[in-house]
């Protein structure tokens, strides 16, 4: 017993070494809307994978604030505008956010039925209006609206807002440092897009239930790779991923 509990406490701790990402895991914001943070501290990059209405602008605010001080002037958020995620800067209750210089990357923006997902990636440390994202912050609130109807004009969201604030951030369950350094799949749990990252290039991702059967098979030639699980049974699937080295590696993630 003893030298299990020992084995298990040298695990532990190899874990808590080797882990440098962490996530919010998917955020429910409101109806079709989610928000999913990941910060990796390797590469001092913030991840944001966001979900809203496919025919409508909607807005995410992110940062330190409390319950009422949504579109507080300074405070820094994105919008989808119909065209690519905009970098922008409150100016006030009912003031049109302002466009900062665009320091988010787009990685991929689908549409899933009436769904739209957009991964998005960003230095901790932007522009003069943009939020300092903080590794050893144990915490971030968020802040939301969409429109109230199909357009990509900003206008009044009446009641299409709220917040979800102290959302806490937990380890990126998938390091495997034993078969492939680095590896990183987020969010997890996860209802639509899961990121495979890892420092050397990837080959292909396939998905398979617990009954063995593949269900999403996937070729890749780059060292980050969205896969879309939006269309899957809630459950949990395994992800078999390959580097273009050979190397494999499994990782079980929870569809929500």
């Amino acid at each position: 017993m003893k030298k299990l509990l020992l084995v298990s406490l040298l695990f532990l701790t190899a874990a808590g070494v080797n882990a440098q990402a962490k996530s919010t895991g998917s955020v429910s914001l409101m109806t079709g809307m989610t928000a999913t943070l990941m910060l990796d501290s390797t590469t001092t990059t913030a991840t944001l994978t966001l979900t809203g209405p496919s025919d409508r602008w909607f807005a995410l605010q992110f940062g330190s604030f409390a319950d009422g001080q949504g579109m507080e002037s300074g405070q820094d958020m994105v919008y989808y505008n119909g065209t690519t995620l905009v970098d922008g800067t409150m100016n006030g209750i009912g003031a049109v956010p302002s466009s900062d210089t665009n320091n988010w990357a787009v990685t991929s923006n689908t549409v899933a039925g009436t769904v739209r997902t957009i991964v998005a990636t960003r230095a901790f440390t932007a522009g003069a209006n943009d939020y300092t994202f903080n590794y050893d912050n144990e915490s971030i609130d968020f802040a939301y609206a969409r429109g109230t109807s199909a357009g990509f004009t900003l206008q009044g969201h009446g009641g299409n807002r709220g917040y979800r604030l102290s959302n806490t951030f937990s380890d990126v369950l998938a390091t495997n440092a034993l078969s492939l350094e680095g590896l990183t799949v987020y969010p997890n749990p996860a209802s639509g897009i899961v990121t495979v990252k890892n420092k050397a290039l990837l080959s292909e991702i396939r998905v398979v239930n617990l009954l063995g059967q593949e269900v999403v098979s996937q070729k890749a030639n780059d060292t980050a790779v969205p896969v879309n699980i939006s269309g899957l049974s809630t459950g949990t699937y395994v992800f078999k991923i390959t580097a273009a080295d050979g190397r494999t590696t499994s990782v079980k993630v929870v569809k929500q």
